[in-house]
């Protein structure tokens, strides 16, 4: 495995050609062993992945915590090369329910404060908020992210799941390094509008749910049953005849895998990694194991004829059910 790098857009970083989502760390996804989430993040580092993406309200500040303890037990000189970015202003409840979002600069200037001391960090490199505030001009949002790059608390300004009205109106506002959004082979949807916005104006992508929080790994089974407090209990692509649907695709794509002697996520995060090099795809793996499999899609090519057959398999908008349940889809940026 050799780990390449790319740019975080224009204004932006070099980091690792993948990046390590640790969210599932901590809340979302059922039950983590903290003991082995630091040794992956360890693991994460020691492979050369310098990308490490958190955010403020994942298990309401645990994660970032979790993050922190990962960085400073890492010795110094993977813990230097790390990037972390941050999402924030997503609100939560003591007993875990979300809020709406808040944008407004004192707020972000508050949450920052936070996640400094949680990360236990003197810099954030990449800082963005979750989602869109509807109540709160986007130009308001980054021009607060501005002023903490002006005091060395931040360094760039990242975006998350907005769409090219917003992109554009922030680059216009400020220099934008990144937008994080899903993108994955069953989760389409950036390349109409989002894609050519962000290359024209040279922002990257780090693209989160590459392997459609497991749906798509080749591991997620028919019968497997999902704790209450694991998201996808509740999402609809992993729902009833909509699971059904769904696995058939990962079965026309694991013959194309076992074609090539790889696995289904290797295969599926090849994919994304073959979109260009303006994309970062973020992993989510909380284990070793997991990690170690994801790795090995650096060394997986895909030619003409692999990207056809990985179409014909899993064409655009061929997945079932919506990512998010409808209440959170109604927060996510279309413009």
């Amino acid at each position: 495995m050799t780990m390449q790098t790319r740019s975080l857009g224009t204004t932006g970083p070099q980091v690792s050609a993948l990046g390590l989502g640790c969210m599932g760390m901590s809340a979302l996804y059922g039950d983590a062993d903290r003991t082995e989430s630091i040794a992956t993040v360890h693991a994460a580092l020691e492979a050369g992945v310098t990308l490490l993406d958190t955010g403020d309200f994942y298990a309401m500040g645990h994660n970032e915590m979790l993050l922190g303890e990962a960085l400073r037990t890492a010795p110094a000189a993977l813990r230097e090369q790390a990037q972390v970015s941050v999402k924030f202003g997503a609100l939560r409840s003591p007993d875990g329910d979300w809020a709406g979002y808040d944008g407004r600069p004192a707020a972000v200037k508050n949450f920052a404060a936070y996640s400094l001391q949680r990360l236990g960090v003197d810099h954030i490199d990449v800082y963005r908020i979750a989602r869109l505030d509807p109540d709160v001009p986007i130009e308001e949002t980054v021009g607060a992210i501005s002023e903490l790059i002006e005091k060395g608390y931040v360094r760039h300004v990242g975006l998350s799941e907005v769409g090219a009205d917003t992109i554009r109106r922030a680059a216009a506002t400020a220099p934008v390094a990144d937008l994080q959004i899903e993108y994955s082979l069953i989760s389409r949807g950036i390349e109409e509008s989002v894609l050519p916005t962000t290359r024209e104006l040279g922002i990257s992508i780090t693209a989160y749910g590459v392997l459609s929080r497991g749906l798509i790994s080749g591991h997620f089974t028919r019968d497997r049953q999902l704790a209450a407090n694991d998201f996808r209990a509740y999402s609809p692509r992993f729902q009833g005849e909509n699971l059904q649907h769904n696995l058939d695709l990962v079965e026309a794509l694991r013959k194309i895998a076992e074609q090539k002697g790889v696995s289904v996520a290797q295969i599926a995060i090849a994919w994304v990694l073959s979109r260009g090099d303006d994309i970062v795809p973020l992993v989510g793996a909380r284990t070793r194991e997991r990690l170690t499999e994801s790795l090995g899609a650096l060394d997986v090519t895909l030619d003409d004829a692999d990207l056809a057959a990985i179409e014909r398999a899993v064409p655009a908008d061929a997945a079932a059910g919506d990512r998010y349940p409808a209440p959170q889809m109604a927060h996510l940026g279309s413009k």
